[in-house]
């Protein structure tokens, strides 16, 4: 079937009003989300649980706008050059080869829009990069296929987390959680024992690679209370899938009897250790 030039133009303005209003819908969508976990049917970011994971949210949908403005441009010229410059319309075609005013606005507009997208963006780096000083540090350790975690500033003592399939939600379970204290600076430094693996938490906005002979940090600061999930996002080896992350955020009084309580269980039941146990039966 044959579309006239207008018919096609209509189309194609019809196409990305759609885009703009589904856009729209799902950066609401997501608004109510689950907290610290993925939600059915959610197409953009998770619900955030730190200053900078507020920052990679507003960014995005600052960038959503951009994106979605400079698509309904575009889609209105072809719909103009489409109704207004075919042949029928304009059997005679200009023969104009240069107009300086369209030049140089085409040169600055999309310059101008680089900077306004290469400030905010260099201000994001710098909050995720520069690390505040912090008030408690977590050394994660990854696995195949599971992460191994100490606290360095309270004591002696490291734990191994692993995935409990039977137990939701699902795929992000584990037996031992990660406990934060609410409102404060988390340094999380990481490293790999075997392969490249990729601490990340969506909610935090953090991901960063946990390589094999290398020490990586970064930091959160968790504004509620609850349990946080993320996953490991580097291709490990055959169980990747299976090496959630799970952190629980607690009010300060209960990370402090937490503490006290994994001392004691940690630090003097060394065969709570999945290394361990594999190291014995062997």
């Amino acid at each position: 079937m044959k579309m006239s030039n207008g018919q096609m133009g209509r189309r194609v303005l019809g196409f990305a009003v759609a885009a703009t209003v589904l856009a729209a819908a799902g950066a609401a969508f997501a608004a109510g989300g689950t907290l610290g976990q993925p939600s059915p049917w959610e197409v953009t970011l998770q619900p955030s649980g730190s200053p900078v994971m507020d920052n990679i949210t507003w960014f995005h949908n600052f960038l959503l706008w951009i994106i979605t403005a400079i698509t309904v441009f575009v889609a209105i010229l072809l719909a103009i050059v489409a109704v207004k410059f075919n042949a029928r319309a304009n059997p005679v075609p200009s023969k104009t080869t240069h107009n300086t005013l369209i030049e140089v606005v085409w040169t600055i507009v999309p310059v101008l829009i680089l900077v306004g997208i290469a400030v905010p963006s260099f201000r994001l780096l710098f909050q995720q990069l520069d690390i505040p000083k912090a008030d408690l540090t977590i050394k994660a350790t990854g696995k195949q296929w599971y992460w191994t975690y100490s606290y360095p500033d309270n004591g002696k003592f490291e734990f191994d987390s692993l995935l409990v399939a039977d137990k939701q939600p699902r795929l992000l379970a584990v037996d031992n959680e990660v406990v934060v204290p609410v409102n404060k600076v988390i340094r999380v430094q990481t490293t790999g024992a075997d392969v490249i693996h990729s601490f990340a938490v969506p909610a935090f906005g953090i991901k960063i690679d946990s390589v094999p002979g290398r020490l990586n940090e970064t930091w959160f600061k968790a504004t509620k209370e609850g349990m946080y999930y993320g996953q490991c996002s580097e291709l490990c080896g055959k169980d990747h899938a299976y090496m959630p992350i799970a952190i629980r955020v607690v009010n300060d009084q209960e990370f402090t009897t937490w503490v006290e309580a994994a001392k004691k269980k940690y630090a003097t039941n060394p065969a709570n250790s999945y290394a361990s146990i594999g190291a014995a039966a062997q």
